[in-house]
């Protein structure tokens, strides 16, 4: 619509279909799943939408065989694993800094999903920590913070100390983006 009155048309064509309010759901988090770049944080919200539409649209949800199945078919309508939808739903658990991060590529896709099982404080410790030593979390220290907090160990010094390691990853690693190697042709 926003569309259509930018170009200058009063009007435009539009179908309307009766359905009810999960199956809109369902049918407006696959049309959004098509576009060709998408926010990790977009792809997790519409996951976790299109989840809870399947659950209230009749799949038992008292049992966990009845989460598994309906996790199975979220993930074959999207065509990848049932454990990387789990991992997208994860993200939904992140503070909104975190979450922005993680859009902007400023914290990786799989140490923000260990991140994400860190409560509200001990993710607000952690960014503080991060913003402190300026580094992004590998992988591994994103375990080792999650593992603090599973303990009962968690604080923002042992997350300063973590995050202040120097990263095997980092000493001889260089990236060269698809685009540069292409124009390179």
């Amino acid at each position: 619509q926003y569309a259509a009155k930018l170009a200058g048309l009063d009007t435009l064509p539009v179908i309307v279909r009766q359905m009810s309010d999960d199956a809109a759901v369902i049918l407006m988090v696959d049309s959004n799943l098509q576009r060709e770049h998408i926010l990790p944080s977009e792809r997790a919200f519409a996951y976790k939408m299109k989840l809870e539409a399947i659950k209230n649209q009749g799949a038992r949800s008292d049992l966990t065989s009845g989460q598994i199945v309906q996790k199975s078919k979220l993930s074959k309508d999207q065509g990848i694993s049932g454990d990387t939808v789990r991992r997208y739903i994860r993200l939904t658990n992140l503070i909104p800094e975190l979450l922005d991060m993680v859009d902007e590529k400023k914290i990786s896709f799989n140490p923000a999903v260990e991140l994400s099982y860190l409560d509200e404080s001990q993710q607000r410790d952690f960014l503080e920590a991060m913003e402190d030593t300026q580094n992004a979390p590998s992988l591994s220290q994103a375990q080792q913070l999650k593992k603090m907090a599973q303990q009962g160990e968690f604080s923002y010094e042992k997350a300063f100390d973590v995050m202040g390691q120097e990263k095997k990853s980092e000493k001889d690693t260089v990236t060269i983006k698809n685009e540069t190697l292409r124009s390179e042709e």
